[in-house]
Formats: structure tokens, sequence, C-alpha cells
């Protein structure tokens, strides 16, 4: 008699998500569980497969074989389940929540806007969002923490996208030189001797402000770094740094600062990223609607 194993759904996603996360301890924190009880599902999934599945590594576990192939099937298992749902979710405008990862600039000046226009067109639905930075979202869009993530890539530096999952172009951002309201200098190739706040050292923004710097023949004076743009917008506007800052940092009054023009015009590239057994969904397709018209509409002062 052959004897057909149906596995459940739960017990997958755990099984990816240690793939993905890497120790048990990191999947319960993930997901809200305690270490013991992923340990316990992940023996029953075990149980059920027959096979071994994981394997000692010091005080951890890894994946054997099986368990990384069983891992692989979980995979295309969760993105079916998800685009079963999405195609069902499309007769209902309203269904939800949805989940979203937003990088700092675009929580302060696209989140508010897009919620209003989605109050207004879709009351019923509802929108959890978190601010977050792009690397972390794209990671926990993989893991299903988020159903979409709003982040941005810089001229040259584009963002990896693993399969299965979509970008959706929302549109540019153009960066600027920013300067103390004072400052009499006419070009980048005027600041090599004023003192600079960037991101920290590692962070694709950083190393391409210090490419446009060398470009302009000078290494720049970096004194403060700091991950938040309001912190360098307010240092440029005390008169204590000049930085390149793209126009979503302004979701005001920008006359504490002088604005000129970087050479041959940037512009950074805002998008959001779905898993692709998701694209169907209706209600993420408004969220995306909104966050594009919300971009469309800025206009800093």
């Amino acid at each position: 008699m052959k004897v057909i194993c149906v596995f459940e759904l739960r017990r997958l996603r755990l099984l990816h998500e240690l793939l993905l996360r890497g120790t048990i301890a990191e999947v319960a924190t993930a997901l809200a569980y305690s270490p013991s009880t992923v340990s316990q599902q992940l023996a029953l999934l075990e149980r059920e497969a027959g096979v071994a599945l994981l394997e000692p590594d010091g005080r951890r576990v890894r994946l054997t074989a099986h368990g990384r192939l069983l891992a692989a099937h979980a995979a295309r298992a969760l993105e079916l389940d998800e685009a079963v749902r999405a195609e069902l979710s499309g007769l209902q405008s309203e269904a939800g929540p949805v989940k979203i990862a937003v990088m700092p600039t675009a929580a302060e000046a696209l989140l508010p806007p897009a919620l209003t226009l989605l109050a207004r067109r879709l009351p019923g639905l509802r929108v959890e969002a978190v601010e977050m930075a792009p690397e972390e979202g794209l990671f926990e869009l993989r893991a299903r923490g988020f159903d979409l993530v709003v982040a941005e890539q810089y001229p040259g530096h584009s963002r990896e996208l693993h399969d299965g999952m979509d970008r959706v172009v929302l549109g540019g951002d153009p960066i600027r030189l920013a300067l103390p309201p004072g400052d009499g200098a006419r070009s980048l190739a005027d600041l090599r001797d004023r003192a600079w706040v960037l991101e920290p050292e590692g962070a694709a923004v950083r190393q391409w402000a210090v490419q446009q710097c060398r470009a302009a023949g000078f290494e720049p004076d970096v004194r403060y770094e700091a991950t938040d743009l309001i912190a360098h917008a307010r240092l440029v506007a005390a008169g204590h740094a000049v930085a390149m800052l793209p126009d979503l940092v302004w979701t005001g009054d920008r006359s504490t600062v002088r604005l000129l023009d970087l050479p041959g015009t940037p512009v950074r590239e805002i998008f959001a990223a779905t898993r692709s057994s998701s694209r169907d969904a209706a209600a993420i397709a408004a969220v995306l609607a909104a966050l594009t018209e919300a971009l469309r509409a800025h206009r800093p002062r």
C-alpha cells in the first residue's frame, strides 16, 4: 500500500525560515514563537518526511541535503498558497491587511499622503507599516514578513532581487547638494574644503557620494556620519556641514538650506518590491497606486 505524505504548510514555512535565517533562535524571534516550539514542529516535520532534515553543527543545527531539498519545495508551496490567496482576494478589493516596510525618507514623505488616498478609496483596507532600511526590508519580504517594501537605489548601484520578487518603479527622486544658507559655493568642486556629513561606511549611498566628490577632483572631509537624512539636513542648516540629499528629505520648508544641482542632475530610483506570487492581490495593487501618486505629487516648498 502506497503512503501519501501530506506536509503541513506551517511547518514547511518554519523550514524555509531556517534556510533563510540560519538559526532556530532567529526563526523563533521572527515568527513570535519560542525556540522549543520551533524545534518541536521541525521534529514533527522530520518524522512526516521520514528522513533527517537537520543535523548538529556545533551548538546549532543546519539543514541536511534532504532538508535543503524540502526547503526548496516549501518555498514553492508557500508561493502557490500566496498566489491562490491573491486571486481570491481579487474579488474583495479591501482584503487585507497589507504589511509594508518603508525606508525612512519614504515613511516621512510618501506614507502619510498614500494612507490618506487609501482611506478615501478603500476605507476598510488595513495597512500596517514599519520604517525599515531597504536591505532589511527586502530580506524580510523574501521571508514573508512583509507584503511590500519601498526601497531605493542610487545611479550605478542596483539592489539585488531574488527569484520570485518583482520590482515596480514608483518614480525618481532628484539628488542635490545641500549647503548652509550663507555658503557661497557655486558647484561641487567648490566644496573640497568643507566638512561633510554622509551615511556610514558600507552604505551604497556613501560609496556613490564619495565617487561624486572624487570625480570633482577631491576626497570629501567626512566629519559626521548618520543614517538619518533628517540629521544630515539639520547639520547643514546649522552651518556645520554640506551634504548630498534627495528631494524626499524636504517634506516641508527647505529654505533653511541652499540647494545646488549636482553634475549630471542625478536621480535615485524609488521602487516597490513585492513577491511575484502576490502581485495579483487587489489590495497590494491599491497600495502601489497610492504610493506612486504620493511620489508624483511630492513638491517640497
